[in-house]
């Protein structure tokens, strides 16, 4: 192990995160919707072996912690950025961030909205794969797309 690091039990880590102690927690998610709710923990159909700790990391937020969202923006079959997930939900409107390769949106509101585009994408081209119109950011100003 290396300096610095730390090393700790399972249940040492689901009382940390179960007593407030975080400050922030990233998560992947399959899909995440409008009003931040996220869906990351099955694919109905699909072999699951469990949830593992997701439910309690999303559920952190009610407790302080922001909830940051990594993930994909879309597949070339489908959107993952919707307007309600299609997927069971994980945690009702607990996303403070998702960033993806293409944009960075941050909840305001209860409802997520575009802060940021990558340099490699057009402010069209997230519009064609986000599945709600957004607002965004621009300037300490609002505008819709």
């Amino acid at each position: 192990m290396k300096k610095g690091a730390s090393c700790f039990s399972s249940s040492t880590s689901f009382g940390i995160i179960r007593g407030g102690h975080l400050d922030c927690t990233i998560l992947g998610s399959m899909q995440v919707s409008r009003d931040c709710s996220i869906a990351n923990w099955i694919i109905p159909g699909k072999k699951v072996t469990g949830m593992g700790g997701a439910m309690d990391l999303a559920a952190s937020g009610a407790l302080g912690s922001r909830v940051i969202i990594c993930m994909q923006h879309n597949t070339k079959k489908e959107l993952k950025i919707l307007e309600k997930c299609t997927l069971p939900i994980t945690g009702l409107n607990v996303a403070d961030t998702v960033i993806t390769e293409k944009a960075v949106f941050r909840k305001i509101n209860n409802e997520l909205v575009l802060h940021e585009v990558a340099e490699e994408f057009t402010l069209d081209e997230v519009k064609e794969c986000t599945g709600f119109k957004f607002e965004m950011v621009e300037t300490s100003k609002i505008k819709t797309f």
